[in-house]
C-alpha cells in the first residue's frame, strides 16, 4: 500500500464513497482508509453483530445517558443497513451558506434511481394505513426509496443490509471509485491528522499490523459524525464534537388480529405534515426480529407477537444539545422539548394504528434512540463555506458538517454534499 496520497479519504459511507468516486473519475490519485471490513455477507440478525457498533453481549452503543446510537463500522457505512429512503433536507440551509446543491440532488437521484415506493409492495397494514390516515385528515404518502423494486422480496430485514442487492448502497459508489484508479485501506482506524505550518500533511492511525503513517496533500474526515469529531480533537481543532443530534425516535407498536408488517420494505410510506411545524414525521415500521425488539423495548418487545405486530416510527428532530468527547464517550440526553415531541407523534400514531385495528392496551414504546447521528463538526461552526476546517486542504463531508436535525433520511443530502465538493476539489 502506497504511503502518500493525493487524496486522502478517511471512511467510505455516504460521503467518502461518493468523494473518492468523484476524484477518481477525474483521474485524481485517491486512497480511502476505512475503519472497517467489506462484509462478503449482510442481510440477517446474525451478520449485523459483525459490523454494528455494540458494547458486547449483543447490547447497542448508547450515549452516557442511555439513548441507543445506532451504527454500523463497515465499508459502505450506515447506508448498507439504512431503509433506502432517499429524501432530500437541508437545501435551503446550505444555500445560505452559498452552497446549491440542486444540480448534485438530480444527479444523485438519477444515479440512486430514486421513486416512490410502488402500493404493490405494501402489506395489508400498510394499505389500511393510508385509507385510515386519509379517513382521520393525515397525509400518508410513498416513501421515495434508492431501491430497485423488482428485486425487493419484502423481507423487512433492509437494516440488516439486503440480501438481494435491490438497494442502492455507498458500496456501489466504492466499486466504482476502485474500477477508476482509487485504493482502499480497510481495518484501519484514523486517530488523527498530521499538520505542519497550519496545513494538513497526512494521518497517523492504526492497522491490522499496528502503526500507520499516511502522508496526503488533501484529507477529507468521512468517518461519521461520532469518529470525525474524535479525529478532530485529537488533532487540536477547536470547537468539536457539541451541538450533536441524533433524528431522536422511537417505534411505537400494537397488536392487530389478522394485519402485520413483516412483508414490505421498511418505511415503505411516510407523513412528513407535522415536519415544519411540530418536529416529527411519521412512517410505518416494525422491527421484526425479537432480540432488536427486546434491545429497544425490553421484555414487552420482545413479547409482542410478530405475526400479529403493527407499529410506526416516530423520528424528530432533536436538540443538538449533545456532545462526543476525545475518548469517544457520547452525552445525549433526552430534553423537555425533545419529550414534546415525541408524545405528539406517539398520540397520533397510537391514533392511526388503532385505526387499523391495533388492540389499545397492546401498545408498547420503544426506548428514544437516534441513527441519524450528525452536527459535530458543523458548517459555520467547524468548517466554513468550503467545508475546510481551521487546518488547510483537511476537509470534513460526513453528517457531523449538517448545520441542524434534518429530522428526516440525510443519506441523499449527504451524496449531494460529496458530490459538490468533489466536484470542487477536483477543478
Amino acid at each position: 500500500m502506497k504511503k502518500h496520497a493525493e487524496y486522502l479519504v478517511v471512511g467510505s459511507g455516504a460521503g467518502g464513497a461518493t468523494l473518492a468516486r468523484e476524484l477518481s473519475r477525474e483521474g485524481k490519485d485517491v486512497l480511502i482508509v476505512e475503519a472497517g471490513k467489506y462484509e462478503g455477507h449482510v442481510g440477517t440478525f446474525r451478520d449485523s453483530l459483525r459490523y454494528f457498533d455494540t458494547t458486547g453481549h449483543m447490547t447497542p452503543k448508547t450515549s452516557k445517558e442511555g439513548v441507543i446510537l445506532w451504527r454500523t463500522i463497515m465499508a459502505g457505512g450506515s447506508t448498507v443497513v439504512s431503509c433506502a429512503n432517499g429524501t432530500r433536507c437541508l437545501q435551503e440551509e446550505f444555500k445560505d451558506f452559498g452552497i446549491g446543491l440542486e444540480d448534485e440532488f438530480r444527479e444523485a437521484e438519477e444515479e440512486m434511481k430514486i421513486a416512490p415506493t410502488p402500493k404493490s409492495l405494501l402489506s395489508d397494514a400498510s394499505l389500511r394505513m393510508l385509507d385510515v390516515s386519509a379517513e382521520l385528515g393525515y397525509k400518508m404518502e410513498p416513501m421515495p426509496k434508492f431501491l430497485d423494486f423488482a428485486k425487493c422480496i419484502r423481507c423487512a430485514q433492509c437494516t440488516f443490509g439486503c440480501l438481494q442487492s435491490a438497494k442502492w448502497t455507498a458500496l456501489d459508489y466504492l466499486n466504482d471509485a476502485v474500477s477508476h484508479g482509487a485504493e482502499v485501506l480497510y481495518d484501519t482506524e484514523v486517530k488523527e491528522v498530521i499538520a505542519e505550518s497550519g496545513k494538513v500533511t497526512g494521518v497517523r492511525g492504526h492497522g491490522k499490523s499496528g502503526y500507520v503513517e499516511i502522508g496526503a496533500d488533501n484529507v477529507i474526515l468521512a468517518a461519521g459524525a461520532l469518529a470525525t469529531p474524535v479525529i478532530l480533537q485529537n488533532s487540536g481543532v477547536e470547537g468539536v464534537g457539541g451541538n450533536l443530534f441524533i433524528d431522536m425516535f422511537v417505534n411505537v407498536y400494537g397488536k392487530a388480529e389478522g394485519l402485520h408488517q413483516t412483508r414490505e420494505p421498511a418505511m415503505a410510506l411516510v407523513d412528513h405534515e407535522f415536519h415544519d411545524e411540530r418536529g416529527f414525521i411519521l412512517s410505518p415500521y416494525i422491527n421484526t426480529n425479537r432480540m432488536v425488539r427486546f434491545m429497544e423495548a425490553g421484555r414487552k418487545g420482545f413479547m409482542m407477537p410478530t405475526g400479529k405486530l403493527v407499529g410506526m416510527m416516530v423520528k424528530t428532530a432533536d436538540d443538538s444539545s449533545g456532545g462526543v468527547y476525545p475518548n469517544g464517550d457520547v452525552s445525549k440526553a433526552v430534553t423537555k422539548d425533545d419529550r414534546k415531541r415525541i408524545d405528539d407523534g406517539v398520540s397520533i400514531a397510537e391514533e392511526i394504528l388503532k385505526g387499523i385495528g391495533a388492540k389499545e392496551n397492546s401498545f408498547v414504546v420503544s426506548k428514544p434512540q437516534g441513527a441519524h447521528v450528525g452536527g459535530t463538526a458543523g458548517i459555520g461552526r467547524v468548517v466554513d463555506e468550503n467545508l475546510e476546517t481551521e487546518i488547510r486542504n483537511l476537509y470534513v463531508c460526513d453528517a457531523s458538517v449538517l448545520p441542524k436535525a434534518p429530522g428526516m433520511p440525510p443519506i441523499l443530502t449527504i451524496v449531494a454534499l460529496a458530490k459538490w465538493l468533489g466536484k470542487a476539489l477536483a477543478h
